[in-house]
């Protein structure tokens, strides 16, 4: 299994989320969620890496995302762009990352 996370970007993606990417839980702890699941072919990269609290990681499972979050009526669209948002800001700016409203340091 690849696992191209780095450190930093995993720090990076904590401190842009502020909270679990789908629920938007904070001041819980953090695991790292594949948002396309290892066994649909995901890996642990950037792109595919969000943090998520322990409930939504575990409801989840091994689940589309986005058929998952209908189910939970979760807020779809606004996690795809937020999603994009930060991804873009992580590659474009690696040492100071911007995202509306959200400031990265790696």
């Amino acid at each position: 299994m690849d696992n191209d996370l780095t450190a930093e970007q995993w720090a990076a993606l904590i401190e842009a989320w502020r909270g679990c990417a789908y629920c938007r839980a904070d001041g819980v702890p953090l695991q790292r969620d594949c948002v396309m699941p290892i066994s649909r072919g995901g890996r642990y990269t950037l792109e595919n890496v969000v943090p998520a609290c322990a409930s939504c990681n575990a409801s989840k499972h091994n689940s589309e995302v986005t058929g998952w979050m209908r189910r939970k009526k979760l807020d779809e669209r606004t996690f795809l762009v937020r999603n994009a948002e930060i991804l873009r800001a992580i590659r474009t700016e690696p040492a100071r990352a911007v995202v509306p409203g959200i400031q990265i340091d790696n």
